[in-house]
């Protein structure tokens, strides 16, 4: 059987800040929020189910919309803030989210896929970290050494992003965006071939044209090449491609057992 887990980190759209941007709160949310409604429409296209790790700040502006969402997909952590960390953080999301949702949240990812406690997340009482991109990003992390799949390491499940069987090359959403089509797909059957399951991971604003807000923000080419409409045909064509090679879509909750 092949396995879809798709992931999507919901969260206030502060990138801008990375680039000389200085865009309000309510511009953050409102950016996650159009690429959410157009991700939502997709999926329910191909009747597929994913996860999103949404961060506390935005499921406090955007209740309704994560509880609708619960209903049929897995909701899990992105953390409070998007762009700070304390260890007090990661009870206070879970409480958020728990509450919007009236579930239990198990599943977390640190904004960035940035270091965090494994006993600090076991503390808080998560049962999996998806914060592990298991290849080498050039001034941001080198995970290399890490496996590819998932593993058990200090009472907590770490569920690392797909990466290439040999040379590790990534497929998250950078990759997805610069990478031909056809070759993000042949990337994707050897990862199926080798690990039996595919997971990725992209952003509701790679859905918009944010590089076109007026709010100071230079971006790299990379970073907003085929977002947009662009992006979301791109998605679409991703989603016929699993359905055709005949993926099951799951949630990482579901593959990991939990």
């Amino acid at each position: 059987m092949k396995i879809a887990i798709l992931s999507f980190d919901v969260e206030e759209f502060d990138m801008p800040y990375e680039y000389g941007g200085n865009p309000p709160m309510e511009e953050q949310i409102s950016t996650s929020n159009q690429g959410l409604k157009t991700i939502i429409s997709i999926l329910d296209k191909y009747d597929a189910r994913a996860t999103f790790y949404c961060t506390g700040v935005y499921a406090t502006a955007m209740p309704e919309q994560i509880k609708s969402l619960s209903q049929k997909h897995e909701i899990a952590s992105h953390n409070h803030y998007h762009s700070s960390h304390k260890k007090e953080d990661l009870s206070t999301s879970k409480a958020i989210l728990e509450e919007v949702t009236g579930q239990e949240i198990v599943g977390f990812r640190m904004p960035r896929m940035a270091p965090v406690s494994d006993a600090d997340l076991v503390e808080a009482g998560y049962r999996y970290n998806a914060s592990i991109n298991p290849t080498y990003l050039p001034g941001r992390y080198d995970y290399r050494h890490i496996s590819r799949t998932f593993f058990t390491q200090n009472n907590l499940i770490h569920f690392p992003a797909s990466v290439s069987p040999n040379w590790r090359v990534p497929l998250f959403w950078i990759a997805f965006h610069n990478f031909p089509l056809s070759y993000f797909f042949y990337l994707c059957k050897k990862v199926v071939e080798s690990d039996g399951y595919l997971h990725l991971y992209f952003h509701p604003w790679e859905f918009t044209d944010y590089h076109l807000a007026k709010n100071g923000a230079k971006y790299p080419f990379y970073l907003h090449r085929n977002n947009g409409n662009k992006m979301a045909e791109r998605f679409d064509k991703l989603m016929a491609f699993l359905k055709k090679e005949g993926f099951e879509f799951r949630t990482s909750k579901e593959l990991l057992i939990l």
